[in-house]
């Protein structure tokens, strides 16, 4: 069913570059390089089974924790799918 001049899918067509937006900014952040063993915001000890997991890791799990909860408290994203919740 058509509704005004969206074609057909269009509201699918948004989810899936949304999507697709999420997973290519998660790429970019990946870390790269060798790991450190100290914490660039601390200074704290990198645990070695981080440091394994995760090539090019630069913080501890506690600064990382909060590097990750000021990214998504600064991302704004349109979960209604609606204009209504962009306007707020």
């Amino acid at each position: 069913m058509a509704g005004g001049f969206a074609k057909d899918g269009a509201v699918q067509d948004q989810i899936d570059a949304s999507t697709q937006d999420a997973i290519d900014r998660a790429k970019r952040n990946l870390p790269k390089g060798s790991s450190r063993t100290k914490c660039e915001e601390c200074g704290g000890k990198i645990p070695v089974a981080r440091q394994k997991a995760l090539k090019g890791v630069r913080l501890c799990v506690s600064c990382q924790e909060e590097v990750d909860r000021e990214e998504i408290t600064s991302l704004t994203i349109n979960r209604r799918a609606n204009k209504d919740s962009q306007l707020r």
